[in-house]
């Protein structure tokens, strides 16, 4: 029996990044001693007032079916928020409520781009980008982002990438796994090549509520025909679970995604939207406390490791992960995630998942508790010297 030919799209290059990551959930639920440091999966509490009002709208018998796109105030104040953090004005019709950032970046890829057409994503990448925006058939053009440079963006190499077949720009912002946010200098420079080139450009800004001040520089108010924002609560709201995120455009990219999402959600859990609602209006403080929580781990990190021989940290601008570069240690990233899970029972994602330019490297976690950091950094520290 045969299947489509989009199986094979799906399938995406990055999956053995995550066997380690499998194995340790695995142990874990074994009660074996291990430290899982490969997903970002903060360890800290969706807020109270958010499960009391799913709770509350659950047991109030809201089960039934939901307008396709989301119900209006929750998408009113996604509205709202939005235009706080970009200054770009919008309203209920610009936004489609999804199931997460990762469903609104399938729609996105899905209604702006198909065969014969070109995407351009920044290295590094998160693993299902390549499979996410293949999926309709386009090709995508990596434009790398150099570990020497920062993981600054290089500019003109995304000029060069750019050709008659290009439809769109996606990146993240801040960046998974650098932390790297995009500055308004760079955006700039986007900002003009879209113009010029007559391109969309996707903004993934999921972990934009950790940056400084719970925002980043955006190009959506000065191109609001043709930027798209993705976002959700996963990470600002410790809501993962949840499957609750947005896609924001102009109104006849909503209308094409609306469509989409009859064929493959017809609406989502009308209590998963009041909790979002309740999500949304109280975001300032749910997002001060995970940036607080997220910043202090992070330094946590970065004084475990310090001084360990043979890896160097990249310290994050925003997030919740860190590049750890593991050249020195004579190991590729897939190799030395293998190797410290085997030896010392600590799983973090080999960078090279993420793109050409981190195969060196591994990515490290920090969203936990300062217990499992500090022991994570015992256990790393003597699996590298051990090894020299």
């Amino acid at each position: 029996m045969k299947f489509s030919n989009l199986v094979e799209r799906i399938t995406g290059a990055g999956a053995d990044a995550w066997e380690i990551h499998y194995a340790a959930q695995a142990a874990q639920e074994r009660g074996e001693d291990v430290i899982i440091l490969s997903v970002g999966d903060p360890d800290i509490d969706t807020p109270q007032p958010v499960l009391d009002r799913a709770i509350a709208a659950l047991s109030a018998g809201d089960t039934h079916y939901t307008p396709v796109a989301g119900r209006d105030l929750l998408r009113q104040a996604i509205a709202r928020a939005h235009q706080e953090r970009t200054g770009q004005p919008v309203q209920a019709a610009n936004v489609i409520f999804l199931a997460g950032a990762q469903n609104a970046l399938f729609a996105a890829s899905l209604c702006l781009a198909g065969p014969g057409d070109e995407v351009i994503a920044f290295e590094p990448l998160y693993p299902t980008y390549p499979a996410t925006l293949e999926v309709s058939g386009a090709h995508m053009v990596r434009v790398p982002a150099q570990a020497a440079a920062g993981f600054r963006i290089d500019l003109a190499a995304l000029e060069s990438a750019i050709t008659p077949r290009t439809r769109a720009v996606f990146f993240a912002t801040p960046n998974n796994p650098s932390g790297a946010i995009l500055s308004e200098a760079e955006l700039a420079a986007i900002g003009e090549l879209a113009r010029r080139h007559a391109l969309w450009v996707v903004a993934d800004e999921v972990y934009a509520g950790l940056a400084p001040g719970g925002r980043v520089p955006s190009l959506a108010a000065a191109l609001p025909e043709q930027v798209v924002t993705i976002s959700s609560l996963s990470k600002t709201h410790a809501m993962p679970g949840w499957r609750a995120g947005w896609l924001v455009g102009p109104q006849r990219l909503i209308a094409h995604a609306e469509a989409l999402a009859m064929c493959m959600l017809y609406g989502l859990p009308g209590f998963i939207q009041e909790a979002a609602l309740t999500a949304v209006r109280g975001a300032s403080a749910a997002e001060s406390r995970i940036r607080e929580f997220c910043a202090s781990r992070r330094d946590f990190l970065l004084a475990a490791l310090a001084e360990i021989p043979g890896i160097r940290c990249h310290a994050p601008q925003a997030g919740m992960f860190m590049l750890m570069d593991v050249r020195d240690s004579g190991l590729s990233g897939y190799d030395f995630m293998c190797e410290l899970y085997r030896s010392e029972g600590v799983s973090v994602l080999d960078g090279g998942a993420f793109g050409h330019g981190t195969s060196g490297f591994v990515r490290v976690c920090f969203a936990t508790n300062e217990a499992a950091l500090r022991e994570a950094g015992i256990r790393i520290r003597r699996f590298v010297e051990g090894r020299r």
